[in-house]
């Protein structure tokens, strides 16, 4: 099979991104095949003139799934042949469609007029076997092309090896080849204020709208640590990545705490972040929790792909507590502690709202109430985990997980089996407790008790050790 991709900015009044993809398809399988479904971006605009297919270079009319089908694959289409597809022959596959920006924030996609970006996943086209039922997805293959094109004036980063640059006009074109061992095509472009941090060809660059009020350096130092803590914990994410970028994008959103609260999102090698994030000052320790993280879903959302049952509990919770793990390095034990208890005082607060479903129950889709129960209690899990088995054996097998199941979905089953492997421990109980049981195990409560007035002196003693630079 081949891909190619193509992403074009469209400077419209209300801008756009214009996607073409195109394959060349094998049919590799028992018999003639009478129609090929696609996955789509669920925020694509829906317009009849937007979405547009080719079979060997003569138009093909899209259409909806039979009616049985359609609750459960909403954002499938079909598209049939004009006559079957024997059996080892080849088709020429093409599709185009735009990406606006949604009402809904989607991590994966952010477009404004001067800027956007693209994740590694959820803004292309997924080909769905035949036969759902044990039929493989086709395999991406050992080499495809991405073209990129923009503004002249806009700065880029995407995944890949840049292989050709051509200026025409005010526009630019950039090709990038990706190969198996890279995780996917992701684009982060547009007009922005570089902030180099020294003159040090690696060091941690702020893109930012404007010119930033302070000087980074600090800011700067202190999120490459929180990158070398990620890297010596969980393993490299990408050789080319020597340090992280932090690049700003209005259109970042909390989906939790919704509005203009502080947000980020990550893209490979780095994060985004809102207006609203760098406004706390990009010194606060807010600012570092914010972005770290959002460096950390580099590790766990983007290396690998929760499934849906474990979006809250890996998705979100192995970010949260990664984070953790990046202050008690960078603080020292007195973070981690002051970190557990604000989760606690968070899921007593969130408990008393909501009528609590378990973590393995709890989705992306499910209600907020039930989301912020669940958020607030993942990270603990992974605590408890280290609490019972040593943060080492714990790391290690997260890493193992990384490394072996990296560009796959992952989910609570290969969870236990890393760890397990890892730690030499049955961890039957813990995972039960805090995956398909209600509330904090009381043997965790227990090691962190008085919530609130812990949490005050523990706040206390880690603001006096941040004031004389000396542990306590």
């Amino acid at each position: 099979m081949k891909e190619t991709r193509d992403i074009r900015f469209v400077p419209e009044q209300t801008p756009a991104l214009a996607i073409r993809v195109d394959y060349t398809l094998l049919n590799v399988g028992t018999s003639e095949l009478t129609f090929i479904d696609v996955r789509l971006p669920s925020n694509r605009n829906s317009g009849g003139s937007d979405l547009h297919a080719q079979i060997d270079g003569r138009e093909a009319a899209p259409v909806p799934l039979p009616v049985a089908q359609q609750t459960d694959e909403a954002d499938v289409i079909r598209i049939a042949f004009e006559k079957p597809w024997p059996r080892k022959r080849k088709r020429e596959l093409s599709l185009e469609y735009a990406l606006r920006p949604s009402a809904d924030f989607q991590p994966y996609l952010t477009v404004e007029p001067d800027s956007f970006h693209l994740g590694v996943r959820g803004w292309a086209p997924q080909l769905l076997p035949p036969k759902r039922f044990l039929a493989p997805y086709p395999a991406r293959p050992a080499h495809m092309m991405c073209t990129i094109r923009i503004p002249a004036d806009f700065a880029v980063l995407a995944g890949g090896t840049r292989k050709a640059e051509r200026k025409q006009g005010g526009k630019v074109e950039y090709r990038y080849e990706l190969g198996r061992s890279d995780l996917g095509a992701f684009v982060v472009a547009g007009r922005y204020t570089k902030s180099p941090a020294n003159a040090e060809s690696n060091s941690v660059d702020f893109w930012t709208d404007r010119p930033l009020p302070e000087n980074p350096n600090q800011s700067a130092q202190q999120i490459a640590e929180i990158w070398k803590t990620f890297t010596a914990a969980f393993g490299v994410f990408d050789r080319r990545v020597r340090e992280p970028r932090i690049v700003e994008s209005s259109a970042v959103r909390d989906n939790l705490a919704g509005g203009e609260a502080p947000a980020a999102v990550s893209f490979p090698g780095g994060a985004l972040v809102n207006p609203a994030a760098l406004a706390l000052g990009t010194d606060s320790d807010r600012f570092l929790e914010i972005v770290s993280q959002a460096l950390a879903r580099n590790w766990f959302d983007e290396e690998v792909e929760p499934s849906a049952e474990a979006a809250i509990g890996m998705g979100d919770g192995l970010p949260e507590y990664a984070s953790i793990v990046a202050d008690e390095a960078r603080i020292g034990p007195l973070a981690r502690r002051q970190r557990i208890y604000e989760y606690l005082r968070r899921y007593d607060a969130a408990a008393k709202n909501a009528s609590e479903t378990p973590i393995a129950s709890t989705m992306a889709a499910s209600p907020l109430l039930q989301r912020r129960i669940a958020l607030a209690k993942a990270p603990l899990f992974y605590i408890d985990m280290e609490d019972a088995c040593g943060a080492a054996p714990v790391r290690a097998g997260l890493a193992h997980m990384l490394a072996t199941m990296r560009g796959q979905e992952v989910d609570y089953s290969v969870l236990r089996s890393v760890l397990e492997e890892s730690t030499g421990r049955d961890l039957a109980k813990i995972f039960r407790e805090w995956l398909d049981q209600k509330g904090i195990p009381a043997n965790f409560r227990a090691r962190y008790p008085d919530g609130q007035e812990a949490m005050r002196r523990a706040t206390e003693r880690l603001g006096a050790q941040k004031r004389t630079g000396n542990p306590l």
